[in-house]
């Protein structure tokens, strides 16, 4: 029997965030649509965050609305403030996932908030949720959790105090993201092990982007660390407008070929994602960087 690693489709969000591109809603309801077919059971579907200064995640409520009800799935809305869990929670979203920055540097760029006011938020979000009969599942993604491109270095304890502060507020999953790439195999382990240390009941879940392609290598590192959920965008797109020469995440496909490779089960479709990763060209108008929408399976479907 093989170990099952879930993988949590980041595309639609994360992925089109930094696309010089901007879908139309269609278009993003068709590529959630085409990630769900393909066998995806949880995808961060929109953003509630102000379209003035992220254009690509305007329509969060019209793009909820448009999706078919589907109990087996689960549509997860990044939420980065209390206003933005409200929206979530009216919009439907079966999750809501909120953020914070493990540096301030960044963290005032990218939420407009330093580091306190951030754990505030990620505090009174937890409460109100806790206060609906039947509210959204909550998880938290804690951003540069392996670097910062103002601060540089984020220390290993700043990170081990957020996760120990948002297990204390209920947050049963959090995931620690490398959003600028910066990351290596070696910190992935030293680093998951110090977060289950200080919050041993919540789920830890990993966000690697590909930035100096290490991405993949950090994914083997946090599943050998008994990580048994990542997060990963079709296509390979993404990356942070607030981050300077950010990448995109590692792809969906790509992740799946390894994972599956060594003996892993995902539930996914690995042509069927491929297949949506060469849709996805369209409407970006240029090729995605994932290596299996250029090199394609090995052996061949048709081997």
């Amino acid at each position: 029997m093989s170990l099952a690693i879930e993988i949590v489709e980041v595309g639609p969000r994360d992925g089109l965030q930094n696309e010089s591109a901007v879908l139309s809603a269609e278009d993003r309801v068709e590529f959630i649509t085409r990630l769900e077919a393909a066998g995806v059971r949880r995808v961060e579907a929109v953003s509630f965050v102000n379209p003035k200064r992220v254009p690509q995640m305007a329509g969060a409520e019209e793009i909820m609305a448009a999706l078919p009800t589907d109990l087996t799935r689960s549509r997860i809305g990044l939420a980065l403030n209390l206003r933005g869990w409200e929206r979530a929670v009216a919009a439907g979203c079966d999750e809501v996932n909120a953020v914070v920055s493990a540096s301030e540097g960044f963290g005032v760029r990218n939420q407009g908030a330093p580091v306190a006011a951030q754990l505030k938020a990620m505090r009174e979000i937890a409460e109100n949720n806790a206060g609906l009969p039947m509210g959204p599942k909550l998880s938290l993604t804690i951003s540069v959790a392996f670097g910062d491109p103002f601060d540089g270095e984020v220390p290993e304890r700043a990170v081990v105090e957020i996760v120990r502060r948002a297990a204390d507020a209920g947050y049963q999953e959090i995931a620690l993201g490398d959003t600028i790439g910066a990351a290596d195999p070696w910190t992935v382990r030293r680093r998951v092990e110090a977060c289950r240390e200080a919050a041993p009941h919540a789920r830890l879940r990993m966000h690697f982007h590909d930035t100096r392609k290490t991405g993949l290598a950090n994914a083997f590192a946090a599943v050998e660390a008994g990580v048994d959920v990542l997060d990963a965008s079709c296509g390979g797109i993404g990356g942070c407008p607030f981050a300077p020469r950010a990448t995109g995440n590692i792809a969906t496909e790509d992740l799946v070929y390894m994972l599956e490779r060594a003996g892993f089960s995902t539930g996914l479709d690995l042509d069927a994602l491929i297949r949506t990763a060469e849709w996805l060209e369209g409407p970006l108008g240029k090729p995605v960087p994932s290596g299996l929408r250029r090199a394609g399976r090995f052996p061949s479907a048709s081997a």
